[in-house]
């Protein structure tokens, strides 16, 4: 088998980039844009909601030109990388007066998902102000959601796609490379959790945990067309004990190694992380090992 190379788990090999030049000469006034989207259609390359896979089919076709298997167009126009160009969430002012009172006085909390709608501004304007992360913009699946106190904003929590390589935890879960590169899209990543600094009420926190790991599964279905097996997030001891997690019955499966995902050395250069998991699901291991 004549393998060119291998991306995001698809295999191409000598046919498959025959075809793809096949594809650009039959258009020759398209953009690369339109082209990775014909050659979505002509494999009916697809994400599990039903939408093509349009930047993972580009950046594909782009590994193909750059090794000389294919020749693409010019390039047209050069977009803005919003990632790196992104203008910093604009403040938005909130009720700020102490909140000290019980959980049980508090109640009932209203749970909003916000990505898409005209309240994600206000998420992101208050992760930016009081996280001490500040706001870091999503990129991939991503949900995020508002914790609402009788019309008051009292806490942001966000979920993303899980890191790719992560030794504690795929140690736990005990998947193969395969089965990762495979099922990774069934974990998801709680990035940023605030509860505002205003807010003292106990349990909160734990509270919140333990209702999300209920919702975000149906949410994320619903938007992304899969489901999620797997939670985890990482947590600064530096700064944070995690009790909130540890109430909310997530498991500690060790520190991270520092690194950060494009280190280029074995050399730590940021803060170790306890790394905290929450299975969603009693046969999370079989379904992300691919034994089920």
């Amino acid at each position: 088998m004549d393998v060119l190379l291998k991306y995001r788990g698809r295999v191409i090999q000598a046919q498959d980039a025959a075809f793809i030049q096949s594809l650009i000469d039959a258009h020759p006034t398209a953009s690369r844009r339109a082209l990775s989207s014909i050659l979505c259609e002509a494999w009916d390359w697809r994400q599990p909601n039903g939408q093509l896979r349009d930047m993972v089919c580009r950046s594909l076709m782009l590994e193909l030109h750059r090794a000389g298997h294919i020749e693409l167009p010019p390039v047209r126009c050069r977009p803005r990388n919003n990632v790196v160009e992104r203008r910093k969430p604009v403040a938005i002012a909130v009720d700020a007066q102490p909140l000290r009172t019980s959980l049980s006085e508090r109640l009932p909390l209203e749970i909003r998902q916000v990505r898409g709608t005209p309240q994600e501004p206000l998420c992101n304007a208050l992760v930016e102000a009081h996280h001490y992360l500040g706001y870091t913009q999503p990129v991939g699946e991503h949900l995020k959601y508002l914790v609402w106190s009788k019309e008051r904003p009292i806490a942001c929590v966000a979920w993303s796609s899980a890191p790719r390589h992560l030794g504690p935890r795929d140690r736990f879960i005990g998947w193969s490379a395969e089965a990762r590169r495979r099922n990774i899209g069934f974990l998801a990543y709680n990035s940023r959790f605030l509860v505002l600094p205003w807010v003292e009420v106990p349990n909160l926190a734990s509270h919140l945990l333990g209702r999300l790991a209920r919702m975000l599964p149906r949410d994320w279905e619903r938007i992304y067309g899969h489901p999620l097996y797997y939670l985890e997030t990482f947590v600064d001891p530096g700064r944070f004990r995690g009790t909130c997690y540890q109430a909310a019955n997530w498991v500690c499966l060790g520190l991270t190694t520092g690194r950060g995902k494009d280190a280029r050395s074995k050399k730590p250069n940021r803060p170790r992380k306890e790394i905290l998991g929450y299975p969603l699901n009693r046969r999370f291991r079989p379904l992300l090992c691919g034994l089920v």
